[in-house]
């Protein structure tokens, strides 16, 4: 089960979108940052029969709960390690149900509160958070999901009646979904639908810095569930055929999976790992490393640090999680590439024995570029946590800048969209370090990609790339690198 979006041919599942670009923007719902009540268990003895699809649903609401009330990761609520056990015990088909409903719900977050706003005669107030949710769910499958009106509604009033809290609310959600079936299609007609599934504090910084229509651009991407991009050990031609997928100009393999990746030809040899391809793109840009000391800063889950260790580097993998650089381990070892160093410390203490001949470090970031993949980041990030990661960036730009061989390369990137966190971190640094210069990217380094390529000749990945007539095969993920070197002794003296 999965999430197309707008543009993309519907699972069986899912309703195809009907949004529309036209008409002014409604706001949504003013739900955020409102107070956080826990969520309360169901409460009495289980009817002998629940209706069909209600334990799927409950967990999309548990789910939503931790991601939106919580302000939890949606990786984190679904960790293995973590989640709940009621979520761990569905069948697969129930489960890619949950993700569906969740990934759609979140996608289209702006678009659901919106078409709820239009039915409700009042908001909701904070201590109704679960409804909200059941709302949501409730919303996402009348608005998106090929899901019968009655058991969308059937089911959400039923959640809504088996807990206390939330009890006191069933007439009022079944009455607002009702009226939504009725009033569907003229509500999706009538939305703004690349302006309201984008976080307004997104939009604004995207319009300002990018243009409207840009910003437009990478809304109609963000809607669209991504197919899964690969890295390849070799033979990445082979691989795509094996797979059915095609290999892109920057040479990542592209294809829509089918059943569990885990389960794929190739994965439990270790013969390729998912990588998105704009992330693949950065470490590239250190060019020949083999047998050269090269530094990953910030290395989890491994996907660079693979990349380096396949074409020879030497590489030392630092992390501050010791969880995170557990699992980088545990990828390297699939991979079996077990001669890499690494390192559990923070990078504002530590200080390594030696400098590097190459340090890569991708800079802890808002990941404002990874939302086709990761739909909630955009929804638990704010403004004001651009401003203190950007500080981070700053002094971690530093002090990795002096770990650099003179003569060497330094590759700064972020997963991020935003200028505060690539562009205006790589002008301040150079500003204040005559010792460093800027190498400037080559269309041939990064496949040909010459829009991907800023006037200052630094590295810039967009949602709206490499498109293709299937949404779900277009597209990247938002990334910024540049390429610094430390000029020789001889040539600052």
């Amino acid at each position: 089960m999965t999430d197309r979006g707008t543009g993309g041919r519907p699972p069986r599942r899912e309703r195809p979108a009907r949004d529309r670009a036209r008409g002014a923007p409604h706001p949504a719902t003013a739900t955020g940052g409102e107070e956080k009540p826990s969520r309360p268990a169901a409460d009495g003895p289980r009817p002998a029969r629940d209706e069909p699809g209600f334990a799927s649903r409950r967990i999309a609401v548990d789910i939503l709960s931790g991601v939106l009330d919580d302000g939890r990761p949606l990786d984190q609520v679904l960790d293995h390690r973590s989640s709940m056990p009621a979520w761990r015990s569905l069948s697969p088909a129930d489960r890619a149900l949950v993700r569906a409903i969740v990934s759609t719900t979140l996608r289209r977050l702006g678009l659901v509160d919106d078409a709820l706003k239009r039915q409700m005669k009042r908001p909701l107030p904070s201590k109704a958070a679960r409804v909200r949710q059941i709302l949501r769910v409730g919303a996402t499958q009348l608005l998106f999901m090929d899901v019968p009106d009655h058991a969308a509604v059937s089911v959400a009033t039923e959640l809504a009646d088996r807990d206390r809290e939330t009890r006191p609310w069933k007439a009022m959600v079944n009455g607002v979904l009702r009226s939504l079936a009725r009033n569907r299609d003229e509500v999706l007609a009538d939305q703004d639908a690349t302006r309201l599934v984008t976080p307004l504090w997104l939009w604004r910084d995207w319009v300002e810095t990018w243009g409207e229509d840009t910003a437009r651009a990478f809304a109609t991407a963000h809607m669209v569930e991504p197919a899964l991009d690969l890295t390849v050990k070799s033979d990445a031609a082979g691989w795509a055929a094996k797979l059915g997928g095609t290999v892109l100009p920057t040479g990542s393999v592209r294809l829509v999976p089918h059943g569990t990746i885990t389960e794929m030809d190739g994965f439990e040899s270790g013969e390729w790992w998912v990588q998105d391809a704009a992330a693949a793109l950065p470490a590239r840009l250190l060019g020949d490393v083999s047998a050269k000391s090269v530094a990953d800063l910030c290395a989890a889950p491994g996907g660079k640090t693979a990349q380096l260790a396949v074409a020879g580097a030497h590489v030392t993998a630092v992390d501050l999680s010791p969880q995170r650089l557990d699992r980088l381990k545990q990828n390297l070892a699939r991979l079996r590439l077990g001669d890499v160093a690494t390192v559990v410390a923070d990078l504002e203490t530590w200080t390594p024995k030696a400098p590097f001949d190459a340090v890569l470090l991708d800079a802890p970031c808002s990941a404002t570029g990874t939302l086709r993949r990761n739909p909630d980041v955009g929804r638990l990030k704010k403004a004001a946590q651009v401003e203190d990661l950007a500080a981070l960036q700053r002094r971690l730009l530093e002090r990795a800048s002096g770990w650099v061989k003179p003569g060497g390369v330094l590759v700064y990137c972020t997963c991020s969209l935003q200028r505060a966190e690539g562009e205006d971190r790589v002008a301040d640094f150079l500003a204040g370090h005559p010792e460093f210069e800027r190498v400037p990217v080559r269309p041939e380094e990064i496949g040909g990609l010459a829009s991907a390529i800023t006037a200052e000749g630094d590295l810039r990945t967009r949602p709206d790339m490499l498109p293709d007539p299937e949404p779900r095969l277009a597209g990247l993920d938002g990334f910024f690198a540049a390429r610094l070197r430390r000029r020789d002794a001889a040539a600052t003296a």
